[in-house]
């Protein structure tokens, strides 16, 4: 029941006014905390105080496309359907910019070609901050006209669709729209008003001077005025002459600072550099020292060794070996002769048969 559309409520465009909204941010907006706590039960009257309580407007934002208070009561309005005139305060509200914005959300929804242009082209002058929330839950800094643009120029806004309008040029030569009057044109036919009086003033004393000759108190008042145009002339081109000066001024601190700023880096990179050489320096003396105290101690080796093989040779050892190496021959021959006569077989019995063979001068068995 708390989702239903007032009975009382016309359709709008030919369809019921929440069917405005699609089903799928519908839904989000009846499933919402906001929508079940905060617009139960609001009234025409209760709505207002709703709406200024709001801080920023937005459409759906987060990954689960959450709907913000702004859109959850565009969705109520839409519900209860509240009067024109009601909607117009809303629109014509200064003190309050997101009920003003509020209000022109729902004229743009609910109201005709005539009513849109009407009630929001005014509001192209209404320049104040007001905060936006996007798909992404960031916050943005927009203006009121900015959103009154986009409700008239673009299909899509805070993840409604809005109903299709025509082009203003199109109304305009079918004579249901009067051509746009712009806020500044007043001012402007002021200044053509005043600009042709002083025209006029000025022929009309010239043919009088003319005719009558002039009188010295107009010519005072003429030069006085002269004067007072040279002098306003003369207070631009000193202030100009001023803004050009403190420009320059500006534009000389920077270059001294750019300037500062080079020198530092290239202090800084000459630094860098003489390390750099020094640590090299350090790198070639170390390199250099590793290399002499490898080459010394390969010299004292070869020198060691050298005296090390002179002190191996000496005659004892080679008498030594000569010695050895004479009595290996005869040991040889002996080892020799004792396998030849076969004494020494492992069998006993043909040990004592080559003794008794070798006393009678024959060959041993085998």
């Amino acid at each position: 029941m708390a989702n239903r559309t007032d009975p009382g409520a016309k359709s709008i465009h030919g369809t019921n006014p929440q069917n405005l909204v699609e089903k799928i941010v519908r839904s989000k907006i009846y499933q919402n905390t906001y929508w079940k706590e905060q617009c139960f039960g609001l009234t025409a009257e209760t709505l207002v105080d709703k709406a200024m309580e709001l801080d920023h407007l937005g459409g759906t934002f987060g990954g689960n496309r959450r709907p913000t208070p702004f859109i959850c009561l565009v969705m109520k309005m839409l519900q209860i359907q509240p009067d024109k005139e009601i909607i117009v305060e809303f629109i014509k509200n200064d003190d309050y910019k997101y009920v003003r914005v509020l209000g022109a959300f729902y004229m743009r929804l609910t109201g005709t070609v005539t009513d849109v242009y009407q009630y929001l082209e005014p509001l192209y002058n209404d320049y104040r901050k007001i905060r936006q929330k996007l798909s992404d839950g960031r916050f943005v800094l927009t203006h009121v006209d900015e959103v009154i643009d986009e409700l008239l120029t673009k299909d899509y806004s805070c993840d409604i669709a809005l109903p299709r309008v025509q082009k203003r040029w199109t109304l305009e030569t079918t004579g249901i729209l009067e051509p746009r009057r712009s806020a500044l044109e007043d001012d402007f036919e002021e200044e053509e008003e005043k600009e042709e009086d002083e025209q006029a003033l000025e022929a009309e004393a010239h043919e009088r001077d003319h005719y009558r000759g002039r009188s010295p108190g107009r010519e005072r008042e003429r030069d006085r005025d002269r004067d007072k145009r040279r002098d306003g002339y003369r207070h631009r081109d000193r202030d100009y002459d001023r803004d050009r000066e403190r420009g320059r001024e500006r534009d000389r601190e920077r270059d001294r600072d750019r300037d500062r700023d080079r020198d530092r880096r290239r202090v800084r990179d000459d630094e860098h550099g003489r390390d750099r050489e020094r640590d090299r320096d350090r790198r070639e003396r170390d390199r250099g020292r590793r290399r002499s105290r490898s080459r010394s101690l390969d010299r004292k080796g070869r020198d060691y060794e050298r005296k090390h093989a002179r002190s191996s040779a000496s005659p004892r050892r080679r008498d030594g070996a000569a010695e050895e190496g004479g009595e290996q021959p005869k040991r040889r021959k002996e080892k020799k002769e004792k396998k030849s006569d076969g004494t020494d077989h492992p069998d006993p019995e043909i040990a004592e048969a080559n003794r008794l063979r070798a006393s009678l001068g024959l060959k041993p068995l085998k």
